[in-house]
């Protein structure tokens, strides 16, 4: 704001008063209620400022809360920064041991499995790797650690199958060449499909129907780009393998909710 300057009145009779006059001119003048400045909004205390911080950091994993998901998300963070500043070449062939493409499902599917779940496709800053964090907390908070992973570790599997198994008929059949055997892929987006899935059925029924909504909308969006084709077709798959977890993850909150 400026700082509030003192106007000397204008006279037209010519040159201003004495200045000893002025002060028993300005008596004269009838006393006005100065201006009152609009009322503005009292400033956040810093007592309430805390309380909302607190709040938002409950959203997120914690070793003690939700010990799945934090260590997850720790494992990640490692994996991320080594595939950022890491040798590329020890990078390229971790990456290529870790996919699951119909070559090393077939010979090693295991470790092909939990190998790919380890790496985030597009890297820590990835919107996968922002939703992850909380998704997954969210729901383990409310059906336990074990049963979260399971959801995660469901979800991913289902969609793998589903969209490998058809890329290795095909070949067979002579419609796609024998090097789509051995497409590289790995990332977590198909367990969070699977836990977003899961979590929306735990939601009161506008925010439930609210994210299905959103999220499907994105994953059409998905399809009609069809700019990685076995991601677009895997991850509406492992939504609905979330969505078939309702009455499971339902038992179980009702049951801790109950106990």
């Amino acid at each position: 704001m400026h700082p509030l300057e003192t106007r000397r009145p204008a006279t037209a009779e010519g040159p201003l008063p004495a200045l000893d006059v002025i002060p028993a001119q300005l008596d004269a003048i009838p006393a006005q209620h100065p201006k009152r400045e609009p009322a503005t909004a009292p400033a956040p205390s810093a007592s309430g400022l805390r309380g909302r911080l607190a709040r938002a950091a409950r959203l997120l994993p914690s070793p003690t809360s939700t010990p799945f998901a934090f260590g997850y998300a720790v494992l990640l963070l490692a994996t991320s920064i080594y595939t950022e500043y890491g040798d590329p070449d020890t990078v390229d062939t971790l990456l290529q041991a870790s996919s699951t493409d119909v070559a090393h499902l077939s010979t090693t599917p295991v470790l092909a499995i939990f190998g790919s779940a380890l790496w985030i496709a597009g890297g820590i800053d990835s919107p996968y790797a922002v939703v992850f964090i909380f998704v997954l907390a969210a729901l383990e908070r409310r059906i336990g650690g074990r049963r979260t992973a399971g959801v995660f570790l469901l979800g991913h599997v289902v969609a793998t199958l589903a969209t490998e198994v058809p890329v290795a008929l095909s070949v067979l059949a002579g419609h796609l060449p024998e090097s789509s055997l051995h497409r590289l892929d790995y990332g977590i987006s198909f367990g969070l499909m699977a836990t977003v899935g899961a979590l929306s059925g735990l939601l009161a029924p506008l925010f439930r129907w609210t994210t299905l909504a959103v999220v499907g909308a994105l994953l059409l969006e998905d399809l009609l780009d069809m700019a990685e084709p076995l991601a677009a077709w895997g991850h509406p798959v492992a939504l609905l393998v979330g969505v078939a977890c309702w009455p499971a993850v339902r038992r179980v909150r009702n049951a801790g909710a109950a106990g």
